[in-house]
């Protein structure tokens, strides 16, 4: 069985390994989320982190990893005495696949073998396992909501709490979070976002010299990875050690009560939400200070944990990236601190990170570049800031303008809107969400069924029902039922299922030369917004000149998608036909790759075809797709063209009102507009 790739042999990444090792140093610290494009090795490092964690000491043949020293009282393979021995063994690294299932990630009490059987048996779950050492979730953002709620129940209580009809079970599960993620595919739910202690954004080198040695050691440890690794066997030992020695110093190093001001004066300057962000940084600065050998946390110290650890803290909505001003943390550490850090990244000699020069770097690694990889300074979409070309330059411009390259000046979006929610029909066995009604693992109980293989949800009642009237002839001659394999009975439960919402936008001159493209922008925010809620998949598809783009691909990120629009240019003729059937072409496509989410098709458009075929032909493409048609007509007289599109989708009408008009977006608002969304109490 190939080994973890050696944690000292991985490039660069300076402030990722730092990341890592200072929740290694405390636990307090609170775990990592890692951002970062596809194949910066964010699975290797956190998987080569195992090997550097000190090893537990488990109370032998308990299931749930008990300290010798001070077992669970409750644990569910005790009572455990005090003085019952115990063993070693290294930290657990557990892997939660993204599509585990409830029973997986907590455990499940064997509902077929207690009614078949009467026996009461509990498998414990992936939390029971991952207890005192490390659970590591690979793309943490596509992990269902169902499970990001019992991991925000084990995060936040250290305990697992398992209910199954009318059985309770309860066993300390307390662990060490790090997820990885690609942002291109989706965002996190705030409330689990907030439990990463620290995150690092992590970009490949542009640096060729850096690129190659990471190729080069990467073929080494594929050819040999037993050589490899022996290779690099001194540098993890001394790494291991230094951890070890920085766990033991952790508890000694004293937090002053000015770096401790200091702290909260940078979080509230941030204006981070609640006391968690002071909590991380402080745990995290005391971290740092035990792994450079400090007895006193320092300005260095605060710095570096300022960095890691506010980030993804300071995310106002789902469109901004995460990042910090370095420059302003400098200055706020210098106002409140009286002293400046010494080095740019906040180290003893201003590298910050692992790869100092007594750190566990080998020598081919003494150019390596640290990469910082958080953004610094996002612009919220419809800000001040990001709003430079405001009403009145907007306004200014004339109808059909343009750049001097035949594309007219683009405009910014305003406010989002608040919207109101869009369901398609029926009854749907999509991905779980938060839109239309589906058949879900969890929700309310509407029914029962004989189950297709191995019983996973049991219905007891509609059990004992299938049961009850075979009990005279099984010979029953005492108390409890007989009950047989054919009479489990499963339960059918309804919620709700995340859509993919396919937006198709007019963005010809017609929108432009009445100034539309503005509002506009700011309709499909709110729709991009209310789909970030929803965990729905967004697309989108402009029309303009004589052919249709898909501007973003059907993806989780309406981060992308914001981006994606504010740089939508606008201008020429309306090939209203091309966009309907590229929509047709694209949700063709999308049946097939992922048949079980069902498609909401919204067409932002004023209706006019002013090129290209019929749309009669077009819309009849998609035929039986749920649609919606937001109407960006205006003006004192209607042609009413999209109503005549919407007969054809067969789809509701909503309209575009002039924000003069006090109506927002009408029919899809229901709310004004000054009032955004807070999309962290909304999810």
């Amino acid at each position: 069985m190939i080994g973890a790739y050696p944690f000292s042999a991985v490039v660069g990444l300076d402030d990722l390994k730092l990341a890592l090792i200072l929740n290694a140093v405390s636990p307090r610290v609170g775990g990592v989320l890692v951002r970062g494009e596809k194949g910066t090795a964010k699975s290797t490092i956190v998987r080569a982190l195992a090997a550097q964690l000190p090893g537990v000491k488990v109370i032998a043949g308990c299931r749930f990893s008990c300290d010798p020293a001070e077992p669970d009282p409750a644990c569910p393979d005790g009572p455990h005495g005090t003085g019952e021995s115990g063993q070693e063994r290294p930290a657990a690294l557990v892997e939660l696949p993204v599509g585990a299932s409830e029973d997986r990630l907590v455990g499940a009490l064997d509902i077929e073998r207690a009614l078949t059987e009467g026996v009461r048996a509990f498998e414990p779950g992936l939390l029971a396992a991952a207890h005192r050492g490390v659970l590591y979730v690979d793309e943490v953002n596509l992990l269902h909501d169902h499970l990001v709620d019992l991991l925000l129940d084990a995060a936040a209580l250290g305990t697992c709490f398992v209910e199954r009809e009318s059985v309770s079970v309860r066993h300390a599960a307390r662990f060490l979070l790090v997820g990885t993620m690609n942002p291109e595919e989706g965002e996190l739910r705030p409330q689990l976002l907030d439990r990463f202690g620290l995150t690092v954004e992590v970009r490949a080198s542009r640096n060729p010299d850096e690129r190659a040695e990471v190729v080069r050691r990467r073929l080494a440890f594929d050819a040999d990875p037993a050589s490899f690794a022996a290779g690099w066997a001194e540098q993890e030992a001394a790494l291991a050690r230094r951890i070890a020695e920085a766990r033991e110093r952790v508890t000694k190093v004293v937090l002053p009560d000015a770096r401790l001001r200091q702290i909260a004066a940078v979080c509230a300057a941030f204006e981070v939400d609640g006391l968690r962000a002071d909590l991380v940084t402080a745990n995290a600065a005391v971290a740092h200070a035990a792994w450079r050998g400090g007895a006193e946390v320092t300005a260095e110290d605060v710095r570096a944990a300022a960095r890691l650890s506010l980030p993804h803290r300071r995310r106002r909505d789902p469109f901004d990236a995460p990042g910090l001003d370095e420059s302003r943390l400098d200055d706020l550490l210098a106002e409140h601190g009286g002293d400046e850090p010494d080095g740019p990244d906040g180290g003893p000699d201003g590298s910050g990170g692992p790869g100092d020069s007594d750190g566990p770097e080998g020598p081919a690694d003494s150019g390596d570049a640290p990469e910082s990889g958080s953004a610094e300074g996002s612009v919220r979409a419809g800000s001040d800031e990001g709003d430079s070309h405001d009403d009145g330059a907007g306004a200014s411009a004339a109808p059909g303008a343009s750049d001097g390259n035949g594309t007219p000046p683009d405009l910014p979006a305003a406010e989002p809107y608040r919207v109101r929610p869009f369901q398609v029909p029926g009854l749907g066995d999509g991905a779980s969400g938060r839109r239309s009604r589906a058949r879900t693992p969890n929700g309310r109980t509407t029914g029962s069924r004989v189950p297709a293989g191995r019983l996973q949800r049991p219905h007891l009642p509609a059990t004992l029902r299938a049961a009850a009237p075979y009990q005279r002839e099984r010979g029953r001659s005492g108390p409890g039922l007989l009950v047989r394999d054919t009479d489990l009975r499963e339960a059918v439960r309804e919620g709700k299922e995340g859509n993919l919402v396919l937006f198709v936008v007019d963005a010809s001159g017609s929108m432009a030369a009445r100034q539309r493209m503005r509002e506009v922008k700011a309709a499909v925010l709110g729709l991009l917004l209310d789909a970030y809620q929803r965990r729905d998949k967004v697309g989108l598809i402009t029309f303009r000149g004589s052919t249709a783009e898909l501007v973003l691909p059907p993806t989780s990120s309406v981060e992308v998608g914001a981006a994606r629009l504010r740089e939508l240019p606008t201008g020429g003729r309306t090939p209203l036909a091309a966009g309907l059937r590229r929509a047709a072409e694209v949700l063709r496509v999308e049946r097939l790759r992922d048949p079980a989410r069902r498609p909401l098709l919204v067409v932002v458009t004023d209706g006019r075809a002013t090129s290209g075929s019929d749309v009669a032909a077009s819309a009849a493409l998609l035929a039986g797709t749920a649609a919606v048609v937001v109407d960006c007509e205006s003006g004192p007289v209607r042609l009413g063209l999209a109503l005549d599109l919407a007969a054809r989708l067969g789809a509701p009408v909503v309209r575009l009102d002039a924000p003069a008009a006090g109506g927002g977006l009408g029919g899809l608002g229901g709310l004004v507009r000054d009032h955004r969304t807070d999309y962290r109490k909304a999810v």
